[in-house]
């Protein structure tokens, strides 16, 4: 593992820093009109329903998910806290969406199916890329939560729509989800074929604990539950298939024995998600202050996430840009990329096309001796996604303004639609699409940062504190930052 001293590094950091006078907020408010202009140009003007993806030509896809209808109401909350859009044009937009989504095809405690036609709302029974393929819809636990999401924004922020969006909210049942035998919450559901409904979601560093959080909360789901996940697997020879070894202790939370490991990256300590991702560690920060809430857990490890994805970006690889998170392939495609070294899937989730991984064995255990970590030669056709670096802005901001402009410069990487999905940062190639779920994100982390928390306050209300705050706030993880 490299080292570096707390100097040097500084003053590494710093050059991409901006300078005082630069790091106002005016940059942010044209991201924000941007990615609010994609989401009119991929929303459909009669369903109200946004497209799962905006081609670089304006044309739609056809399918949308329940995350995706739940990014645009939240990100048209947004767009008029921040001046973007009058109330009456918010009020018109989000009736036609929650209008929609009342009569459109549900299962058992009123959850959505995962994809749906976004012309009409109809549930779709093929997939439009592969309209010839087979395709069997499912109830998927995550996108219902971000739907949910969405819906009580709606309905703790526009008094026109609280009603019709409380109630959608009101009869989403996470409970369905919950396996007893596991104390954990199922990935998702295929009705009717137990074979194609897999068990479960596992690990804490996770965009999957918002529906542990919503049914905890709504006393759907158990308390215990959310201890019931991984926060790294333990350290014996059983688990010497990870890349990292993890260091930590046992803690006992209602009753559920818990190994609060983490993994060493550079002179500091970090609780991984599965792939390395700022989407994972991130996402759920958006709506709940869990860095507040959760100060010896998330408190700590919010900002080293923040933290690794920098330095990887910068020092680990050399990209001169940073944000690493699933995107659009920028040659054609979609993948899963991350910071390797906080993560724990064992085949990698890389930052670069060509999947540079880091192996540092697993001491004590047979043939598992640590390899060299790759020197940043190595890491070719690095790809960095926008929303990554928009989800660190409470913790580094004046990296992520000096970082999107960094990346605002790459060849057609930012226009009228806001910023291209991602961009290959050794041969600059952008992508040719905007995801509704990547600008839903952007819009997010825009409305808590100029708009007071909007997002934050609209859906962590005290009910969500009552149920949830005692719970994630017991906890002291085995982050700890550099010495």
């Amino acid at each position: 593992m490299r080292s570096m001293s707390a100097a040097v590094l500084v003053a590494l950091l710093l050059l991409v820093a901006p300078s005082s006078a630069s790091a106002h907020d005016g940059d942010l408010r044209e991201y924000a009109r941007g990615t609010w202009a994609s989401f009119v140009a991929m929303t459909d003007e009669r369903s109200g329903l946004p497209a799962d993806s905006l081609h670089k030509d304006g044309t739609r896809s056809v399918q949308t998910s329940t995350t995706n209808i739940g990014a645009y109401m939240w990100s048209a909350v947004v767009a008029h806290r921040l001046g973007l859009i009058s109330r009456f044009e918010l009020v018109k937009r989000l009736s036609r969406t929650l209008s929609t989504l009342k009569r459109m095809d549900r299962s058992d405690g009123g959850q959505y199916w995962n994809w749906y036609d976004h012309r009409t709302g109809d549930k779709l029974t093929y997939w439009p890329p592969n309209p010839g393929g087979t395709f069997l819809n499912w109830l998927s636990s995550v996108d219902n939560g971000w739907l949910a999401v969405g819906l009580r924004v709606v309905q703790n922020s526009v008094p026109e729509l609280s009603r019709p969006a409380g109630e959608l909210y009101r009869t989403m049942d996470f409970g369905i989800y919950y396996v007893p035998e596991r104390n954990l919450v199922r990935r998702h559901i295929v009705p009717g074929d137990p074979s194609n409904s897999p068990c479960c979601y596992d690990t804490t560093v996770s965009e999957s604990r918002i529906v542990d959080y919503i049914g905890i909360a709504r006393g759907q789901l158990p308390a215990k539950t959310y201890f019931q996940r991984w926060r790294t697997f333990p350290p014996t020879c059983d688990y010497s298939w990870l890349e990292t070894k993890p260091v930590g202790e046992y803690r006992d939370y209602y009753g559920v024995r818990v190994f609060e490991g983490a993994h060493a990256y550079r002179d500091s300590l970090v609780v991984p998600s599965w792939g390395g991702s700022m989407f994972e560690a991130l996402m759920v920060d958006l709506f709940v202050p869990e860095a507040k809430w959760a100060p010896r857990s998330w408190g700590i490890n919010h900002p080293l996430t923040v933290r690794a994805q920098i330095l990887h970006g910068l020092l680990d690889a050399g990209y001169g840009v940073w944000g690493f998170s699933p995107a659009n392939v920028p040659e054609g495609g979609y993948t899963v990329y991350g910071v390797d070294a906080i993560g724990l899937d064992p085949n990698g989730n890389p930052s670069n096309n060509d999947k540079t991984l880091v192996d540092r064995g697993f001491e004590g255990c047979p043939d598992r001796p640590a390899k060299p970590d790759p020197a940043p030669s190595a890491y070719t056709n690095g790809v960095v996604t926008p929303h990554a670096a928009f989800l660190a802005l409470p913790y580094a901001k004046p990296y992520v303004q000096a970082n999107l402009r960094r990346l605002a410069q790459f060849p057609e990487m930012y226009g009228r639609w806001g910023f291209r999905d991602s961009v290959n940062v050794k041969t600059r190639r952008a992508s040719d699409f905007y995801l509704s779920l990547d600008q839903g994100m952007i819009m997010a982390a825009l409305g808590n940062e100029l708009g007071r928390d909007v997002m934050r306050k609209a859906f962590a209300d005290r009910e969500l504190e009552r149920g949830l705050r005692p719970v994630i706030g017991m906890e002291k993880f085995g982050a700890a930052p550099p010495k």
